[in-house]
């Protein structure tokens, strides 16, 4: 093999490169990104860029010099990938083909739009640091906010608008926050956390329309016909894969959102050589007897980027689905940790007392999952018990043996 290419310029496609290196494959290399930056963490983007006093830039995992002369790398940044043929192996970047002998893919997941309001001044999406930028300089001059979509990002933000003490009211579709990432019983917990904060939040309340006045976001009206007056609006209506430029390759991709369906090694379906990583890829877990999962997590996304790098260039590696997701995210100054799924028979809430929560996920007689708010050591250890396949009864003694006063 002769030449590796890499599509995404994030934290999967970085963790591939490295884990190439690190296997020994000496030929050329090729890091493909949309963005002008090189790899930066977008968790940040909506955690320390939105403090009054943030990065005015991300910081790179890898600075240029050590990407080009160290690692070997050559870079094509700013140019998008518009299309693959997997017949003749090669990317089309920018219109320009770029051969491969393997291929990664780790382009992650595209913020969902929100009809007809793209094109107003002051409604935005987070991904790009050039997002986070503006959306901290509409809360640096005060404005008041408005957040589609009370998901994990959009909440982030919504903590932050609070912590300047700025009003912010959250608006979600369904009747309780994070439904279906974390299950009903811990959304109830979630709403409270936003209550608390002084957020106004909307449940089972849709957006009819994005107001404007003079090419500006003047408000959001609701379907029940009630305007909430607006400075800045900020879409956390969810992501999808950004797969359309796979459109006709043959890489098989997935019924449900468009993801690449993958092998346990982390292979396409589909095409040979072709590998993907992160918030792009369903990969059967083992963990979890073969289940596909589609994780858009940042450990997910450096774990599974580093085994698809390694099985690109035929180095050894654990299979890409061997491990228990995990995530955390801060709200109103409180830490919420997940590990495992939540795709569960019965979902049991322990030892909930002051601002410490603990909430475990059951199938059949197995621990599947975990969250915890404000018990930071605790999640790890119900991580490794979901790796051991640990019984219910096991994880349920230990939970209440935690939360038993001393």
């Amino acid at each position: 093999m002769e030449r590796l290419v890499v599509v995404g310029a994030s934290v999967a496609g970085l963790r591939a490169v490295e884990a190439a290196r690190r296997g020994g494959y000496s030929g050329r290399i090729t890091l493909v990104g949309a963005e002008d930056h090189l790899p930066y963490d977008r968790p940040s983007l909506s955690k320390s860029f939105l403090e009054a006093a943030g990065p005015v830039r991300p910081r790179p995992l890898r600075g240029e010099r050590e990407l080009r002369e160290e690692l070997g790398v050559e870079l094509m940044l700013g140019a998008q990938a518009d299309a693959l043929d997997t017949t003749a192996k090669e990317v089309a970047v920018a219109g320009e083909p770029v051969p491969y002998d393997a291929l990664v893919i780790a382009t992650g997941a595209a913020p969902r739009p929100l009809p007809g309001a793209h094109r107003v001044e002051g409604v935005h999406q987070l991904r790009t640091v050039e997002d986070a930028l503006a959306v901290r300089a509409a809360l640096d001059a005060g404005a008041r906010t408005v957040v589609i979509g009370a998901g994990f990002i959009g909440s982030e933000v919504a903590s932050a608008a609070r912590k300047r003490g700025l009003p912010v009211t959250v608006v979600e579709a369904d009747e309780l926050p994070l439904t279906r990432s974390v299950g009903p019983e811990v959304g109830a917990v979630c709403a409270e956390l936003h209550r608390e904060a002084g957020t106004d939040l909307r449940l089972n309340t849709r957006v009819s329309e994005v107001e404007s006045r003079h090419g500006r976001v003047s408000g959001v009206r609701l379907s029940c016909g009630t305007v909430l007056p607006a400075e800045l609006v900020v879409l956390g209506t969810g992501v999808a894969p950004a797969t359309g430029w796979l459109a006709g390759s043959g890489v098989s991709l997935h019924p449900r959102d468009g993801g690449i369906v993958c092998t346990a090694t982390l292979s396409a379906e589909g095409a040979s050589g072709v590998y993907a990583a992160g918030d792009v890829a369903h990969v059967p877990n083992a963990v979890f007897h073969g289940e596909l999962m589609r994780t858009e997590h940042w450990m997910n996304a450096t774990e599974q980027g580093a085994a698809a790098g390694s099985a690109a260039v035929g180095a050894r590696s654990p299979a890409g689905g061997m491990s228990v997701p995990y995530f955390w995210s801060d709200w109103y100054g409180r830490r919420i940790q997940f590990a495992g799924t939540p795709h569960a028979d019965e979902v049991a809430v322990v030892g909930a007392s002051g601002p410490g929560f603990t909430a475990l996920y059951r199938r059949g007689d197995r621990l599947v999952g975990a969250l915890t708010v404000e018990r930071r050591r605790q999640v790890h250890t119900f991580r490794k018990l979901i790796m051991q396949r640990a019984g219910w009864a096991e994880a349920s003694a230990l939970a209440e043996e935690a939360a038993t006063p001393a």
